[in-house]
Formats: C-alpha cells, structure tokens, sequence
C-alpha cells in the first residue's frame, strides 16, 4: 500500500446533525478532501491539542506520548489505512530500540496523538481514490475566505458544543 502525505485541516461539526468530523486534505497533486465522522470526545481532544490547551492532569493521548518517551520510543507517523463497512481504521507507526511497530487505532485517536507530537499524517493512495472528494471549483480568494471562517469556528467552538 502506498502512502499519501495529508494535512488536518481541522475538526467542525456537521450541521443539522450536530456530528464532530475531521477534515484531512491531500498535501500535493489534487488536494483531495477527507472527511471522517469522530466522537464528541475525540473532538474535543483534537481541539484542545490544535489549540495547545494543557490539561492540569494528562489526558489519555498525552499519557500514551509520556510512555512512549519513558520507553525510548517515538511516534513516527499516522496513517489512515481504510474504510470498511463505514469505518475508518488507523495505524499508528512507533520506532523503537527494536525497530518499527505498527499498532491498529481509531483515526481519532492517531490524529489525536499527531497533533500533540507533530507527527506526520497519511493517507491510503486505495483509500483516497476510492473516497476522497474533490476540493469545490472555487476561486483561490473564495478557498482561503472558508479556510479563515473555519479558523475563527475553531477559536471561537467551546467543547461544550460537541455534547
């Protein structure tokens, strides 16, 4: 499987459903968008790294990075592997004194950890072509005005709103 550099563009809720997602958007070429449903928490913990909130105690993302580093290891990269069934799976890829380990988690949880350590995010070249969507026809000024508008959602977006 190949492996396609993304970005997190960020996380919103869906309306009228009132459901968190996560938006990942291809780094080169087509820049196909990639959006994936999460739960409230989960959103909540993508947030609060995005915005470099620090918990008084450490959440459980936070808690998986301390161990790892107590152990010697890193977090190399995340990838979102496929969708079946309308769920997506994620491999979180560590290098350790032994060499690489592959675990299998939720996006959420991958994309959580990634933000708070600065790991690089992947995509499926299969997964993409089979579910990427096509970025709108829009005039460059028109992307960066949604781009902006998303940025001040996120600013502004309190965790009580993914309840």
């Amino acid at each position: 499987m190949g492996v396609i550099p993304v970005e997190l563009v960020g996380v919103r809720v869906e309306i009228p459903a009132n459901t968190p997602m996560v938006l990942l958007r291809e780094q080169e070429g087509r820049h196909r968008l990639l959006p994936i449903y999460i739960g409230s928490p989960e959103a909540s913990a993508i947030h609060y790294a995005l915005e470099g909130i620090e918990p008084p105690r450490p959440f459980t993302h936070d808690l998986f990075l301390i161990a790892l580093d107590e152990l010697g290891a890193t977090l190399d990269k995340i990838v979102i592997t496929e969708i079946r069934d309308r769920t997506f799976f994620a491999e979180v890829h560590i290098m350790a004194e032994t060499g690489e380990k592959i675990i299998s988690a939720r996006p959420s949880d991958a994309i959580a950890l990634a933000v708070r350590c600065g790991a690089p995010l992947f995509a499926g070249d299969e997964l993409l072509d089979e579910n990427g969507q096509e970025p709108p026809d829009e005039p460059e000024e028109d992307a960066a005005e949604i781009i902006d508008e998303f940025k001040d959602f996120l600013e502004n977006v309190d965790p009580e709103d993914f309840v």
